[in-house]
C-alpha cells in the first residue's frame, strides 16, 4: 500500500509498505479525514529521536474495511472516530493503576501510531482493540469537528484537567496553537474566571477570545511574566503550558501561587533540558503541582468529547482553516503544517475513495 511518511530524519516522501493485518481484536481502516499535526513535523525533523521508513499521521476519521474475529461493535462500512491514543486494554498497566491510559506498557506506549506501527497517512491503517478504542461518528456531528477530538481537543482539555482548575480560578494558557486553543476552551468549561492566553497570531487571538479567553498577552510587548502578574493582579491559580520551549515551565512557576497547579501538554524537543532555580519552587516548599501528560485515548473519552460537540458547547472545527481534498494532497497539508504560514491554525485533508 501507499503511505506518506519519513524516509529518514529530515526527508519525507511517499512510501510503499505492506498492508496491515488485523488480529482478532483489531480493525483495518482507510482514512476519510486526516489532519497533520506539529507532532508529525516535529518527528520528521528528529525531535523525537532517530526514525526511518515510517508512515506518519495520527489524527483520523476512518471507514472500517475489515474487523478481527472477536470484534463485535463494528463492521465494514462503519465511519468511526479514531483517537490518537489507542491503549492495549489487556495490559495490567492500565487495569491495576489509576491515571492516564496513555501508558499501557510504558511511557506513552499507548500512542501506537508512529511509534509501534505506521500512522494514518496511508491507504489503510491498523487500530488495535477496536471495540474499546473506536467510536461511531455520531449522526449530525461534523466529521471535521469530530476529527479534532482525536488529539487537539483531547490534549488541550487534558491540560485543563491536569491544572486542577476550580470555579472562578485565574488561569494562564501559554501558547494558542490548536492545542492551546482547546486548552482555553477546556479551562473555560472547567470554571476558569479570568482566563489569560499568550499568543500573537491575529486569527488565533480572535479564536482564543471566542473560546473563552478574557485577556491576551503578547511576548512582543515585553516580559511575559511581568505582563501576567500585572493583568492578573498577582500570581494565578493555574497554568496550562501548550507551547514554547523548556523555559515555559519556569515562566509558569514564576506566576503560579502556592498550592497552585501547572498542566503541561507541550511536546518538548529531546535535546532540551529543564533547569529550575530553587526560588521558583519556593525552596521546595511551594506545594505547586506540575504535571505533564499525553492525550488520553479510548472510546469512553472520545464519546465524552463528542458529547460536548453535540451539545454545542465547543466548536473545534473552527480551527481548520487550510482545507485540502484528495489522498494525494496529504504532502501539501503536511508542508503547510511544517512551514506554518502566518495565518495557519490547522490543516485538514478530506479523502474520497
Amino acid at each position: 500500500m501507499k503511505g506518506f511518511g519519513m524516509v529518514k530524519v529530515g526527508e519525507v516522501a511517499w512510501l510503499e509498505h505492506e498492508k496491515p493485518v488485523a488480529g482478532p481484536l483489531d480493525a483495518i481502516l482507510r482514512p476519510l479525514y486526516v489532519a497533520p499535526c506539529s507532532s508529525d513535523t516535529h518527528m520528521s525533523h528528529g525531535g523525537s529521536g532517530p526514525a526511518e521508513d515510517v508512515i506518519l499521521g495520527h489524527e483520523a476519521i476512518g471507514e472500517v474495511v475489515e474487523v478481527g474475529s472477536l470484534v463485535t461493535k463494528f463492521k465494514p462500512g462503519d465511519v468511526v472516530v479514531v483517537p490518537c491514543t489507542t491503549p492495549d486494554w489487556t495490559q495490567e498497566g492500565i487495569q491495576t493503576k489509576h491515571g492516564n491510559n496513555a501508558h499501557d506498557v510504558g511511557m506513552i506506549a499507548s500512542f501506537k501510531f508512529l511509534t509501534a506501527k505506521d500512522g494514518v497517512f496511508a491507504e489503510f491503517f491498523h487500530v488495535n482493540n477496536a471495540d474499546s478504542n473506536l467510536v461511531l461518528l455520531p449522526e449530525g456531528v461534523d466529521p471535521e469537528a469530530a476529527l479534532m477530538c482525536t488529539d487537539m481537543m483531547s490534549t488541550g482539555f487534558y491540560g485543563a484537567e491536569m491544572a486542577n482548575i476550580s470555579l472562578g480560578d485565574t488561569v494562564v494558557v501559554f501558547g494558542i496553537g490548536p492545542v492551546g486553543l482547546m486548552a482555553v476552551a477546556g479551562a473555560r468549561m472547567y470554571g476558569a474566571g479570568k482566563l489569560i492566553a499568550i499568543g500573537t497570531r491575529p486569527n488565533c487571538v480572535k479564536l482564543a477570545r471566542e473560546y473563552g479567553a478574557t485577556d491576551i498577552i503578547s511576548y512582543k510587548d515585553g516580559d511575559v511574566v511581568e505582563q501576567i502578574l500585572k493583568v492578573a493582579g498577582g500570581q494565578v491559580d493555574a497554568c496550562i503550558v501548550a507551547g514554547g520551549k523548556a523555559d515555559s515551565i519556569n515562566k509558569a512557576l514564576a506566576v503560579t501561587k502556592p498550592n497552585g497547579s501547572i498542566g503541561n501538554v507541550n511536546y518538548f524537543d529531546s535535546s532540551e533540558t529543564f533547569t529550575i532555580p530553587a526560588p521558583q519552587v519556593m525552596l521546595g516548599m511551594g506545594d505547586i503541582t506540575i504535571r505533564g501528560g499525553f492525550a488520553p485515548g479510548g472510546a469512553v473519552r472520545m464519546k465524552k468529547l463528542l458529547n460536548l460537540i453535540q451539545a454545542g458547547r465547543v466548536h473545534p472545527e473552527k480551527m481548520l482553516n487550510y482545507k485540502f481534498e484528495g489522498f494525494d494532497k496529504i504532502p501539501d497539508a503536511f508542508k503547510v503544517m511544517d512551514e506554518k504560514p502566518a495565518d495557519l491554525i490547522k490543516p485538514v485533508v478530506k479523502i474520497t475513495w
